[in-house]
């Protein structure tokens, strides 16, 4: 095969990324002027039943002017709109703001500033509870750190998209649907990061005063970063639904991203050098790991070491066949990273960080990946702990664009940690007992082994716990033509899922689901109380003896037989917008659901 050459051009919108955003070109302003003017007639037009006509950034003609209402109109969307209208005028008359007609483009800028804000300000309260608190238990005080992180990071995704509305480079729409969406993840993401900070904490404190000092500070940030979610969401919505001409001409800009031909067989975001990669036998790398000596170091970690910080360039490291003890962390500073090995049951990690011995869900896994673009290929990731540690993750991923490639993932409890960001895993081999496919990202698991196995006493399987928390957040879990079978000898009752959060989002399509799977489907989180209706539990052409959907457990939110329409939504092209950044020569893959 001829592919794994083809990782080094995936890497070119990190220079977009990391140098464009604030040095746009002029172009790129007349851009941002047409597109709020469009953005502008579209949402006045909304609330007053009339659509004012697009004018041309250079027009001679008065532009419509806009109103208090206007901005009223862009808040009313969110689930916060009294808060949402009070802290965008708080922070124009701070900044001593007088433009008296804003733009929902600018308001929308807005709004994530005062997210921002919030976060900043939020970052130091976990130092502050380890101050106050002397006798701290070591795994609370993990956990606070793990949340400095987890904030730091959640401004970082909303500073990215506040670059993304502010600015572009070249012949890159402003508001293009791509950009759209990434500015949807980013703002998902920052959510769930949040979020992520008050599970933790849950998990390991044993009285609720700090989760509930935490989760009152907590409050502003996420609502504020919801209202950002929401505007993002709204806009997009009705462009699509106005079918602009302007809009018209971003969808064909996208589809051609790049100068890149649009291929149905691999989403575009992973560029045509990262495809090469993906498909070559052997292809070069930068450092070869070998446990007898023959590379460059014996251990994975020694070469990560030398992973320089944010560049686009691929960086490869190959590891030799043998098992590998040890913990393996990409951080989030490492870009463009590529590992892959001698093929998934060859090349192990192994590690057995665990919950019962005092590690976070959050820092257990074997690998971490939380660079962007992460790749792995022919690798396999273990985590030992076995069912009585609970909660022992093998590999977790934050990295948005992450492509897991013939990997074999193996644990018990918790196994793989999709926590947010865009994801695809493509013939991969999936191991685990309780919730072990589980976390808030957009990700797409296609033509993968599932095999539930035996768990501890007392316990009973679940496939997948998902853990969407907002309604527009732009995540869910998607199983598409995957094989669910037993490992070994199983005898537990088996699930497809159980709703970790209060908008759980989750699809099992076109795949082959075993009589291991109870006929009920779903189950509860907490036995004996039913989730929300605003779950989503859906099916779609599944095959196989445990497919029947006629004894589904019946709640409002399960859905075992979607028309074709609804299905689309859970596509690589769809939910993780696969179209714009997987390889297309390096590897098979179905964007659509043909």
């Amino acid at each position: 095969m001829d592919s794994m050459k083809s990782f080094q051009s995936y890497c070119k919108a990190d220079e977009l990324e990391e140098q464009g955003y604030r040095r746009r070109t002029r172009k790129r302003l007349i851009i941002i002027g047409l597109s709020t003017i469009v953005l502008i007639a579209i949402i006045i037009g909304a609330v007053f039943g009339t659509l004012f006509p697009v004018k041309s950034s250079k027009s001679k003609e008065n532009p419509p002017t806009y109103t208090a209402e206007s901005i009223k109109a862009i808040c009313d969307v969110t689930r916060y709109p009294d808060s949402c209208g009070s802290t965008i005028a708080a922070i124009r008359s701070s900044s001593n703001d007088t433009d008296p007609n804003p733009g929902p483009s600018k308001v929308f800028t807005l709004s994530m500033q005062v997210a921002v804000g919030e976060l900043i300000r939020l970052s130091s309260l976990p130092q502050k509870i380890i101050s106050s608190n002397v006798n701290i238990d070591p795994m609370v005080r993990e956990e606070l750190e793990i949340c400095e992180n987890l904030f730091e990071d959640a401004v970082k995704y909303i500073n990215d998209s506040i670059s993304a509305v502010q600015g572009g480079q070249g012949d890159e729409m402003v508001l293009s649907t791509a950009k759209i969406n990434d500015i949807k993840t980013w703002l998902s993401s920052a959510i769930t990061n949040q979020e992520t900070c008050l599970d933790g904490l849950m998990e390991a404190a044993n009285h609720a005063a700090i989760p509930q000092e935490m989760e009152n500070a907590t409050r502003n940030s996420t609502e504020f970063s919801s209202n950002s979610l929401a505007i993002a969401t709204h806009i997009m919505t009705i462009l699509q639904s106005f079918q602009v001409p302007i809009h018209r001409k971003l969808l064909k800009f996208d589809r051609h991203h790049h100068g890149r031909e649009f291929d149905p067989r691999f989403p575009l975001w992973v560029r045509k050098g990262d495809r090469r990669l993906l498909q070559e036998e052997n292809p070069m790398p930068n450092i070869t790991v070998a446990k007898d000596g023959s590379g460059d170091f014996r251990t994975i970690s020694e070469a990560v070491e030398l992973i320089p910080k944010k560049k686009k360039p691929r960086f490869v490291i190959y590891v030799k066949e043998g098992v590998y003890l040890e913990n393996v962390s990409i951080d989030k500073d490492y870009w463009n990273v590529m590992i892959y090995g001698d093929g998934m049951y060859k090349t192990i990690v192994s590690g057995s960080l665990n919950k019962v011995d005092g590690t976070p869900t959050f820092s257990s896994g074997t690998l971490i990946a939380a660079g962007r673009r992460f790749i792995a290929r022919d690798m396999g990731f273990i985590n030992t702990a076995g069912p009585e540690k609970e909660q022992a993750v093998a590999m977790r991923s934050s990295s948005d664009q992450s492509v897991f490639y013939r990997c074999y993932f193996d644990a018990y409890q918790d196994t793989l940690y999709v926590h947010s960001n865009r994801q695809f895993y493509r013939d991969c081999h999936v191991i685990g007992t309780v919730d072990f496919i589980f976390g808030n990202a957009a990700v797409v698991l296609q033509n993968c082994s599932i095999q539930p196995r035996q768990p501890g006493p007392d316990q009973f399987n679940t496939i997948t716990a998902q853990s969407k928390t907002d309604p527009n957040q732009n995540t869910g879990i998607s199983i598409q033509r995957c094989q669910i079978t037993p490992f070994d000898n199983l005898t537990a009752t088996t699930y497809l899922g159980r709703p970790w959060k209060d908008f759980a989002t989750t699809m099992f399509m076109q795949s082959h689901i075993g009589d291991i799977v109870d006929p009920a489907g779903w189950t509860q989180w907490t036995q004996g109380v039913d989730p929300p209706n605003t779950i989503l539990y859906a099916e779609y052409e599944n095959l196989g003896p445990g497919s029947g959907i006629n004894e589904r457990i019946n709640w409002p939110g399960v859905k075992p037989n979607v028309t074709t329409e609804e299905a689309r939504r859970f596509t690589v092209e769809s939910l993780i917008q696969g179209n714009q950044w997987l390889p297309k020569d390096s590897m098979v893959y179905e964007s659509s659901l043909e």
